[in-house]
């Protein structure tokens, strides 16, 4: 190895890691307070930089950005989410249901931009480096891509909501997406006039936040020793 491969300033100072830290803890899914503002070409460019540097499996970079500004095509991805909506209502019952309709889940049509994250599961041939034995990691390498541009939109002060309740195949024909390509997500990015100090799900009851140490085992599944020291921080 060569001394010129070797990052000479690899350590974060304590206020570097601070930031980052912030950044995760303070990182929302928007759906309802997007502002109109347009967002600058160079601060959307500096955001996708961040998507592109996301790991990959094999180093095969499967992803592709489509930045969606057209209003005509986000109105076609919205009456797409609609639709589904609908559907997604009709999966819940009695008070689960009435929360559910109460609910806003996207901001299509009201943030300036929409960006449709794709996987290309064939960019680099048939044997990928790394997705022998786990064939979905090209697709985890794509949502890395999503969290990359997520927390560097939240540390440009931008919102990112994450459409999910949308058939795949809606997508692919509202944005000419080919059959061979698999849409990863589709984000509604924008500045916003407010972030919510918890995640809206969790601050109108849908679900709690779930303890950390519930989730987390020692050297076997469920294996969850509160003697042992790493509890005492969790």
């Amino acid at each position: 190895m060569k001394s010129q491969d070797i990052q000479a300033d690899a350590e974060f100072s304590a206020a570097e890691r601070d930031a980052v830290y912030k950044c995760i803890f303070n990182r929302r899914d928007v759906r309802g307070q997007f502002l109109p503002d347009p967002i600058p070409d160079q601060v959307l460019a500096r955001l996708l930089t961040a998507a592109h540097r996301a790991p990959s499996v094999g180093f095969m970079q499967p992803w592709d950005f489509i930045v969606v500004r057209d209003s005509a095509t986000r109105q076609k991805v919205r009456d797409s989410f609609q639709a589904a909506n609908q559907e997604a209502a009709g999966m819940f019952e009695d008070e689960k249901q009435t929360a559910y309709r109460r609910l806003k889940l996207e901001g299509i049509v009201e943030a300036p931009i929409g960006i449709c994250i794709t996987c290309d599961r064939s960019r680099t041939g048939p044997v990928v480096l790394g997705r022998t034995h786990q064939a979905d990691m090209d697709l985890y390498s794509a949502v890395c891509a999503v969290q990359n541009l997520w927390l560097a939109a939240r540390a440009e002060n931008i919102g990112v909501g994450w459409v999910s309740i949308i058939r795949y195949d809606d997508l692919r024909e509202a944005l000419a997406i080919p059959p061979s390509i698999q849409p990863v997500a589709y984000l509604c990015v924008g500045y916003v006039s407010h972030f919510f100090r918890k995640p809206e799900l969790e601050s109108v009851g849908w679900l709690p936040r779930t303890p950390l140490p519930d989730v987390v085992s020692i050297d076997r599944w469920r294996g969850q020793d509160m003697s042992d020291p790493l509890f005492q921080h969790l």
